[in-house]
């Protein structure tokens, strides 16, 4: 064996991924005569040599670059690494010199659309061999896989070539076309109506775009859902547990094929790769890998239980470990024509059962729990190993459950409690969301029963000169599983480490607004400044004219009117507003505004809430030009003028004598007028909206939130409050000292609508 790959020209694949750039490391730090070329694609702005530049400041390459120093590991990348630019859907022309080519590129994805699939996972293995025999290069070639080709099966895997008669051409073929019938069956009129009927009945009440969008965002998923089935689908059809092991087993043929048959080639065969135990240093990781989401989702106490055997081996490998093992079947070349095959596993000789996993993973998060929100200790829970039929069950009852309470609390009036009720509601979505997934994606992997058979890695360690075994070798016997995971792996897990403290909220108070003069501070009026409404100004005109006893009598005509006013809110905002306003028909606008500037602007300024007014006057003194902009009538929000830069109101149709009409002069400005309004004042007065502050209470301010920077949703309603989690979009309560006044019968008629 020529272990130290002497003067070897070696091309890499997929080297920025997890074991590609471990790969490129070990060969810059422990075999220095090698070199090494690098296929990567340029991504946005980034060059490929950017890219590269970039990985070799990853903290993989870190003890090597402190080992050197860090001019001397800039000279050797620059003598010994080259960076050719491209990918494996159209690979460039390939040097001609090449000895080795270590093919570790792939989409690692169980639950892929099986388009993506086939192109990244035997298309890119196409085009690759392809490419290094048109190059002249008569390399031997290391084509990494995953043991999980052998498929849905038990017993003992060997180390040999598949046995499958699939046609993978055909299946090429037909995979790459699979879009464009997904795509031509998302566009007929049954589906897609159901879709646009669901989006309309959501999303509506924030304007006609918001409902385009949503239908044709349904679309895509509908597309993207369709192929993931139909890779899923298909995979299982012909044994394999999903669409990324169906197309490697695919892509290790197409190996076979192209190369093998008359060339010089190793298939590598990895189990589930996660942190290195050793090299570059113990833990070391680069995202989540297989087991991780698993691992912090059940630290994390989102795992109640899961449809997994107790007795299953979970085959788990450490980097490392896989990179010695490819590293060395590089140095070893089968004769030509008599591809050789080597499994990195660990189940075999060293086994991981899924109980004792279990066992050991409780025990560190016991050790050290993560923390909730609120600061407290998560309780992980202790797994029964239910069969999966009964989870499934469970999961089931559970989903509908949770969706019943949802659609339930979206009807109740938007509140502290229901919006703490709508977060309780979210975050279970959202973890059997996680359960689902997970369900879906590892059921196969942790009720398999299949065993790897290693006795050609084991004699390809075993050939590692006995003083490089330490650096070099990969004798799985050697791990002890518990060091492994408690004090190794699951401590570097993305994400585990900041979530052991609370993370406290940020306080509102101490917000630093920037002094600017080019940002707008935009409020909605109704529920968002004051907690008045439309009604509300109604009743106190009414109060003001009329005195209480006709004003009661038309109190009993709105209450008999209320139904058809909270239609026209829930359908469009401006259809009820049109259809409240009717009321005003014949009132002189010049007696109302007299009778709104003594009598009425009392009321108005009681129910204007006390941090709406602090935080008008924060942005004020920042720099901020403030605006009011409403679908209320100019009339009634004119004793608010001092508080704002600039209002934006509804005016009322006048007939000559000056009384209103009951018809609106012009359409009000809502939901997506108001956006379309916000962003041409923001082109003419030259102000970002990027850097700019919104404040709305109602999902038909949706529309114009969306187009500032800096949104947040005052006392929301329930769909405002799940799109601001969504979004992430800070949440308010405001209130003001004269809430709590109004009489029980203006408080029947002030629900939604009166907002």
């Amino acid at each position: 064996m020529s272990e130290d790959l002497k003067n070897a020209h070696v091309l890499v694949t997929g080297a920025t991924g997890f074991v590609g750039q471990a790969v490129v490391e070990k060969l810059l730090s422990a075999y220095p005569s090698t070199r090494i070329t690098v296929l990567v694609r340029p991504r946005g702005a980034l060059s490929a040599q950017a890219r590269v530049d970039k990985l070799l400041r990853k903290p993989v390459f870190e003890p090597w670059r402190e080992r050197v120093g860090a001019e001397q590991a800039e000279a050797e990348a620059a003598q010994r690494l080259t960076v050719l630019a491209g990918d494996l859907e159209d690979v460039p022309p390939l040097p001609g010199d090449l000895d080795v080519v270590i093919h570790s590129a792939s989409t690692v994805s169980f639950d892929l659309p099986i388009d993506e699939a086939f192109a990244s996972n035997v298309g890119g293995p196409v085009n690759l061999y392809q490419a290094i025999a048109a190059s002249g290069s008569d390399p031997h070639v290391v084509h990494v896989s995953t043991c999980y080709v052998a498929g849905l099966r038990k017993g003992l895997a060997e180390e040999r070539s598949l046995e499958h008669d699939v046609d993978r051409e055909a299946e090429m073929a037909r995979a790459l076309a699979a879009r464009t019938g997904a795509e031509s069956a998302s566009r007929r009129p049954q589906p897609l109506g159901r879709m646009v009927a669901k989006a309309r009945a959501q999303h509506r009440r924030a304007g006609a775009q918001a409902v385009a969008q949503a239908a044709e965002q349904a679309r895509r998923a509908w597309v993207h859902d369709q192929l993931v089935e139909a890779g899923r689908t298909r995979a299982t059809s012909l044994g394999w547990p999903d669409v990324y092991t169906f197309t490697k087993a695919l892509g290790e043929r197409v190996a076979e094929d192209l190369w093998g048959a008359s060339r010089r080639l190793s298939v590598v065969r990895p189990t589930i790769i996660e942190s290195s135990l050793q090299h570059p240093f113990p833990g070391w990781i680069d995202g989540f890998k297989v087991a991780d989401p698993l691992i912090a989702a059940y630290g994390r106490g989102m795992l109640p239980e899961f449809p997994a055997l107790a007795d299953t081996i979970l085959d788990v490998i450490p980097v490392d470990h896989v990179v010695n093992a490819i590293l060395a079947a590089a140095a070893s070349p089968p004769p030509v024509a008599e591809p050789q095959y080597f499994q990195v596993s660990s189940g075999s000789r060293n086994p991981l059962r899924f109980g004792t996993l279990l066992r050991l993973i409780r025990g560190y998060f016991r050790k050290h729990p993560l923390t909730d929100a609120q600061g407290s200790f998560v309780q992980v829970p202790n797994w029964t190993f239910p069969n999966g039929p009964a989870v499934q069950r469970s999961l089931r009852r559970r989903e509908i459950a949770v969706d019943t309470a949802d659609k339930l609390v979206g009807r109740l009036p938007a509140n502290d409690t229901t919006r703490q009720w709508i977060s309780t509601i979210y975050k279970a979505k959202r973890d059997l969301g996680t359960l689902r997934k997970f369900t879906d994606l590892y059921q196969a992997y942790t009720q398999t029963e299949v065993v790897f058979d290693d006795t050609n890695t084991r004699a390809l360690h075993e050939a590692v000169a006995d003083d490089r075994k330490a650096e070099h070798g990969f004798d799985v016997t050697a791990i002890d599983w518990a060091h492994y995971l408690q004090e190794v792996h699951v401590p570097k897990v993305p994400g585990l480490m900041r979530e052991r403290r609370s993370r406290p909220k940020p306080s509102i108070d101490a917000e630093n607004l920037p002094a600017r003069e080019d940002v707008l501070a935009v409020f909605d009026l109704h529920g968002t400044v004051a907690a008045a409404s439309l009604i509300e100004h109604y009743v106190w005109v009414e109060l003001a004219a009329k005195g209480a006893l006709p004003a009661l009598r038309e109190l009993g005509g709105m209450v008999a009117s209320s139904g058809t006013y909270l239609q026209a809110e829930r359908r469009d905002r401006g259809d009820f507003i049109r259809s409240f306003m009717r009321r005003y028909a014949g009132i002189s606008e010049e007696e109302l505004r007299e009778v709104i500037a003594t009598k009425v602007t009392p009321s108005l300024r009681a129910r204007v809430h006390a941090e709406a007014t602090e935080r008008i006057a924060r942005h004020r003194a920042a720099g901020h030009r403030t605006v009011l902009v409403t679908g209320q009538i100019d009339v009634f929000v004119e004793p608010l003028a001092d508080m704002f830069d600039v209002i934006v109101a509804g005016e009322m149709e006048k007939d000559a004598r000056g009384r209103w009409t009951g018809h609106l002069a012009t359409s009000p400005l809502v939901d997506e007028a108001r956006a379309a309004w916000l962003v041409r004042y923001a082109r003419e007065e030259g102000v970002d909206l990027a850097a700019s502050y919104a404040y709305g209470d109602t999902y038909s301010d949706r529309p114009w939130l969306d187009v500032v920077g800096h949104a947040s949703v005052v006392n929301p309603d329930s769909s405002l409050y799940r799109y601001a989690r969504e979004k992430r979009w800070p949440v308010h309560s405001w209130t003001t000292t004269a809430e709590g006044r109004l009489s029980p019968v203006v408080r029947s008629i002030t629900g939604p609508a009166g907002r």
